[in-house]
Parts: C-alpha cells; structure tokens; sequence
C-alpha cells in the first residue's frame, strides 16, 4: 500500500465506515447550526457544504489530511513560481497573469511580461474597435477555446456589441463551413490561438480562415512562437505572447483572452481577473478551514476516497453558464486524469472522478431521473445566481426554485408505497450562489476550481500540470495520416488496417 493509500485509510476510513448508516437530513437534523456552519462567503460567492455527507469529526480528519500534506506551503510554491511541474521542470505561473502576491523574482517578472501583454492587447483592441470589423474568428482548440468560449457566453450581458464573436476548433470541416457562412471576409478578423504554432486543428483551421479572408492583413495570434506564425502569415505586430509557464487550460486570463477583450471590453477583462485575483488572495491567507478552495477540494477528496463515487456533475442553474461542465472536463479531468505520482511510482489512491453535467432546467427533463433514483450516487456541484441580468422575474424565481428543489430531493429523498414512486435521498452536493454573474463573481468562481483541482493534486501527490496522457493518440494519428489520404503505407494493427479497409472501400 502506498503512503498516500496508507494516509487516506488511516485518516477517513474510519470515519467513513462510522458515518455509513447516517444520512445527510440525519446529519442536518442532529445540527442546527449546520445550514450556516457549513457555509462560506466569498465577496460576491456564497457556498454551501451543509448536504455533504460528513459532519464535524470528518471535516476535522479531513482538514488533517490538508495540514498533513502541507497544502498551504504547496500554494505559496505556486505563487512563488516554484517548480510544481516536474515532470516537464516548469513553474505553473497562471496566477502570475492577474494577481501579484509574490515577492519572489520569477513570480515578479512573469506578472510584468503579463501586464506588458495585456498593454499590448489593449492597443489590438483600440485598433479593432476603431476599424470596419464586426466579426472575430477565434481558431483554437483546448485551452485555446474552451476558456475564452465559457467567458464569451458567460459574460453576453456585458459585452460592448462592438463584435460577433465566433469559435472555431473542431478539425472537422463542417465547423468552419458553418462558421464562415454568412460572415462577410472584408468585415471579419481572425484569431489563431496555439502555444507552439504546430497544432494540427488550429494550423488546418486557420489556413482555412486565412485562404477565406484573402491573406493576412486580418489575421492575429497568440502563441510563444512567432517566427511561425510569421511564416503563416500573421505580422509579428499582430502576435500576442504566451509562456510555457502557462498551460492552456489555465490561461484564459493571458493573451488567450483577446477574444474575451473583444467580446466584453478591456475593462470588462480587468474585472475579470480582479475577480480572480481576490479568490488567489483568499486561498493564500484565508485559513484552511475557512478556506473555499480548500473545503471544494476536501468535499471532492470525501466523495472520491471515502465513499468511492466516480462521477460528479456540475449543474449550474443559468444558461449563461451552459458551457461551464465542458470548460471543467478539461480543467479538472486533464488536471487530475493521474495514476502515478511525479516520481513514477502508483498514486495508491483513485484520483480524478468522471465529470459532466449540463444547465437546469433543462437537466432535469434530461439524466435527473439518474440523479434521483439510479444506482450510483452522483455528487454535483449546483451553481446558482440570486440576481439575473434579465426583466423576466418570474422566470427566474421558478428558476432559483428549482434549483433548491432539487438540492433538497436529492439529500432527502422520499418514501412512498410504490417502490417505483420512492427517491432513496442521501446524494450529497455542494451549492455555490452568486450574488451577481458579473466579470469579477465569474472571474473568482472559475479561480475556485483552479485553486480546488490544485488542492487535490497535492492531496493525491500527482501533477496538476502535465497532459501526457493526450500525446499517444496525437502521435498515432500522425502516423495514419498518410494512409487515411490513400497512401500506401504499412499499418501494423490489424483492426485499424480492416477500419481503414472499410473507409477506402465506402469512400465517394
């Protein structure tokens, strides 16, 4: 057994086993200080643990296991810019780009590159703003999307109307077919998002893009390559910086932003990351048992190690936040996705649980039947919003009562005659309210679940910041490549050699 499976069987097994026959209104029933005991404010973030499945002594074992694996010196190495990233020997420096809570010189000098980024930026978007252009194309896919993506669509209410702002990512031609049509060239700039300029999706994309614009007089970039992007044909002064102390699911609040810039405008984008920045202030100095991020992350480590759930949704209640369980899949599954540690031995635990999710109302008429009364329990996060940005009240109390509806069928349950008819209760999940979706609520809530999948790394003693797990499939698809053109090549595995029988024999 490893050392982390020894700590966790020592430290929550026994409170696990302890708590198996008490239910979560048995839990609520016996505190009546737990509604408010087990909250937390946040500025503008309100979050609720009362409907999670451990009471007092749990929690303390399990703030133990943070003291234990000194989860806040690990934070203070993130922001110093200490070498988290070992397998590739990087620091992991994303909060360098809207938060300056160091004194360490490499944190210092990664937050002056990202303020003189961001000046740069702003002069882009003067210019564009200044100019004929309606329509952004921003060509991405991964960190490079899903981030701008989530905050573009998030933050509609706050946009300027200057620009339509459109994602393509997809490899599959139909996306950009789509895209481009109706879009005028001469009225539509484009943005490549790539760190090295060599990803495959973004490189066909954008030839695509810059083929259809007519050149690239209109063409932007982002990447830590510009000699390539020059190539391709982006004028070096139209090419915004990223660093490899950044990975791409955590770097929305960097140059990968200029979309975003665009969307919601410049000062929309500063109280993007002032939001954020106030939740890094927060999980640096907050104690760890008043700390949001850390109780997010303790919660997720009850529900994977205690009680072996493998799944968690994420549902949030406003449609403006639709895209939030896809923009986590990749931050949380491709953070946590580990089964060795840094130094290649077993992590001796499970890690990373199955995400997905989607928007209420809609869910519900979708997988909560699931939810309610299917065999696996499900832990979720439900995310909602007291004040919305629309005139239509009524719509957002049935809304707002919905998603506490919920919440509380799930915890409680219902008996009924009819076995069919009875929901068996005791799913537990975690409720997060925002007073307002705003750049700086939003800014802080996404910087919650950073600063939670860090946490549980450290818990877990795996690397939050590699992906090597995505490199196989890339490099096997670069070798069949020529074959799937039509090439006369050797394919050594004998199923993909029949696939690719059948798609040269059924090809028009």
């Amino acid at each position: 057994m490893s050392a982390a499976a020894q700590r966790f069987e020592s430290t929550l097994a026994p409170h696990a086993r302890r708590l198996s026959t008490r239910r979560i209104a048995d839990l609520v029933a016996a505190d009546g200080a737990r509604p408010h005991g087990y909250a937390l404010r946040v500025g503008g973030l309100y979050a609720s643990f009362a409907r999670q499945r451990y009471d007092d002594a749990a929690r303390d074992a399990l703030l133990q296991l943070a003291r234990d694996a000194q989860l806040p010196q690990a934070f203070r190495a993130l922001f110093d810019g200490q070498t988290v990233n070992t397998s590739e020997q990087r620091p992991a420096l994303h909060v360098a780009l809207r938060s300056a809570l160091s004194t360490a010189a490499v944190a210092r000098d990664a937050h002056a590159q990202a303020l003189e980024a961001r000046t740069r930026m702003a002069a882009l978007v003067a210019a564009l703003e200044a100019s004929d252009v309606t329509d952004i194309v921003n060509v991405g896919i991964g960190g490079s999307d899903l981030g701008p993506r989530l905050v573009v669509d998030a933050l509609k209410d706050f946009g300027t109307g200057r620009f339509r702002v459109h994602f393509l990512t997809n490899v599959d031609g139909s996306d950009a077919q789509y895209i481009l049509k109706g879009l005028d060239p001469a009225r539509t700039a484009a943005i490549l998002v790539s760190k090295t300029f060599g990803t495959q999706e973004t490189l066909l994309n954008g030839a695509i893009v810059r083929d259809w614009l007519g050149g690239g007089e209109r063409l932007y970039a982002v990447s830590a390559n510009v000699p390539r992007a020059e190539a391709f044909g982006v004028a070096p002064g139209r090419v915004l910086p990223m660093w490899d102390w950044v990975g791409g699911r955590y770097s929305l609040w960097s140059s990968v932003g200029f979309s975003i810039a665009l969307a919601i405008g410049m000062d929309g984008f500063e109280a993007l990351l002032a939001g954020a920045a106030d939740m890094d202030a927060h999980v640096l100095d907050a104690p760890l048992a008043a700390n949001l991020p850390v109780l997010h992350a303790l919660s997720g480590v009850w529900n994977r190690n205690a009680l072996g759930l493998a799944t968690h949704a994420v549902l949030p209640y406003d449609e403006r936040l639709a895209l939030l369980p896809a923009y986590l899949q990749q931050l949380v599954m491709e953070s946590l996705g580990k089964s060795v540690t840094p130094e290649g031995a077993p992590a001796g635990v499970d890690t990373v649980p199955v995400l997905w999710g989607g928007p209420g109302t809609n869910s519900q008429h979708s997988f909560f039947q699931a939810l309610h009364q299917g065999t696996q329990t499900v832990p979720a996060d439900f995310i909602g919003v007291v004040t919305p940005d629309n005139p239509y009240a009524e719509n957002h109390a049935a809304l707002l009562s919905n998603l506490l509806a919920q919440t509380e069928a799930l915890a409680n349950g219902f008996s009924a005659e009819d076995p069919q008819k009875s929901y068996p209760g005791n799913r537990p999940s975690t409720l997060l309210l925002l007073d307002r979706l705003t750049p700086g609520s939003f800014g802080a809530l996404v910087a919650l679940y950073e600063h939670s999948v860090y946490a549980q790394s450290v818990l877990w003693g795996i690397n939050a910041f590699d992906q090597w797990g995505v490199e196989l499939g890339k490099r096997i698809a670069g070798e069949l490549l020529p074959a799937v053109r039509g090439d006369d090549v050797a394919v050594a595995d004998p199923v993909t050699r029949a696939l690719l029988d059948e798609i040269r024999a059924r090809r028009s």
